[in-house]
């Protein structure tokens, strides 16, 4: 197991959590150019910083994005995904009207799903072995 020298501590409690945050966008039109990737990762900075959340990196492709940020035991990631996709949305939207306008008839940009996982220094199988060999109590 990791050492416990870089965990964050907030309201009691000791932590180091990363997500990783995919999304995609609407129909997987490929409307992602450097301009807008660019812009989308000042966007997702600030949302983060919001939400008292850090970017680490992100990446993007034509038609998807992805995020990896640091973040709190209690944020509530399925707010913050509909919080960071409106925001994000609502920005791009306005600022790029006219390069979207060939791609959208509608005020659309992101597919309503996402995706997302955790990631961590140690692996699954790492993780299970360290809480086996705890001493169990004795009788």
């Amino acid at each position: 197991m990791q050492q416990t020298t870089s965990l964050k501590t907030k309201n009691h409690s000791a932590f180091k959590l990363h997500y990783h945050m995919v999304f995609v966008i609407k129909y997987r039109h490929k409307v992602i150019n450097i301009e807008i990737m660019d812009r989308m990762r000042d966007i997702f900075d600030s949302v983060l910083a919001k939400w008292d959340c850090s970017l680490v990196e992100f990446g993007a492709e034509e038609d998807h994005v992805h995020l990896l940020f640091e973040a709190h035991p209690s944020m509530n990631l399925a707010r913050l995904a509909g919080n960071l996709k409106t925001v994000s949305a609502r920005h791009i939207r306005k600022e790029f009207e006219a390069h979207l306008s060939s791609y959208f008839w509608k005020p659309y940009f992101w597919s309503r799903a996402y995706a997302v996982t955790t990631t961590g220094g140690a692996s699954l199988g790492k993780v299970k072995e360290y809480v086996l060999s705890q001493e169990q109590p004795s009788a």
